[in-house]
């Protein structure tokens, strides 16, 4: 409860509308902090965004401040809002954020992992042919990664992590960010497995993994063979320098010296 800000306070007061995931969760929410909500509360949630948002954006033409509030986490990050603050900015209405807790940003400050640089991919795919094609496509990825999972999920996920990235990538678990029961746990994703398959895992969940390694840069000679296969399948030596120097990133001028230095 000390991550609400002043500021999310005094709106969750004075709000004309307070649009909520969980209208059960917001009361609680309200209680604890010892907030009276004046407004109308309206549920908002990834079953009713649809035919609800033009609702909201007509009581916001109306002049009505309206607040925006999700269960766990950042709204639209994961969460209800995108389609609201699409259709806001589609139509000119003026919208801000209220700064709060945010599991993607906890995570990675806490996973021991580079902060640098990093990218956020949500939840994976949940049919296994279309997870293992997701994460073939983030087999280079040097940025640091971060995931969401639901907790009876994350055994199956981190498998999944296991086999396109390797037992010894690292990577860190972080559950229930912020709250009474956080925990964090870091090393790598055969270390992290096995703790699931033990673990009755329980709450929100945030996966961090580290980027891909460093590639040390080939040299030209490292890719004489590949002209040869070429040569002898026919291709002209100039046609196949180019096309293997353009794969390998090397100097053409160096690969040719290379193959010919070679023979």
């Amino acid at each position: 409860m000390g991550d609400a800000t002043e500021r999310l306070i005094g709106l969750l007061h004075t709000a004309d509308v307070v649009a909520a995931e969980d209208t059960r969760r917001l009361h609680r929410l309200v209680q604890a902090l010892g907030v009276t909500v004046t407004g109308r509360v309206i549920s908002y949630h990834e079953h009713n965004e649809a035919e609800r948002t033009p609702e909201l954006l007509d009581l916001v033409r109306e002049g009505a401040t309206l607040l925006m509030v999700t269960d766990a986490g950042m709204p639209s990050v994961s969460d209800p809002g995108y389609r609201l603050v699409e259709a806001a900015v589609g139509e000119g209405l003026d919208l801000t954020s209220v700064p709060g807790a945010s599991a993607v940003l906890a995570a990675l400050a806490l996973s021991g992992l580079p902060t640098d640089r990093f990218c956020f991919e949500g939840f994976l795919p949940r049919k296994p042919g279309v997870r293992a094609g997701r994460l073939a496509d983030l087999a280079a990825e040097r940025r640091t990664m971060v995931f969401f999972e639901a907790p009876h999920r994350l055994e199956a996920m981190l498998r999944s992590l296991q086999q396109a990235f390797g037992s010894d990538r690292q990577a860190a678990v972080a559950r229930e960010l912020t709250k009474v029961h956080e925990q964090v746990l870091r090393g790598s994703l055969l270390e992290l497995l096995q703790w699931a398959q033990d673990s009755e895992v329980r709450g929100e969940i945030a996966v961090v993994l580290a980027g891909a390694p460093e590639v040390p840069p080939s040299e030209p000679a490292d890719h004489v063979a590949e002209v040869n296969a070429l040569l002898d399948g026919g291709m002209r030596l100039k046609d196949a320098v180019a096309a293997v120097s353009a794969d390998a990133r090397v100097s053409k001028r160096e690969l040719y010296a290379a193959v010919i230095a070679a023979r």
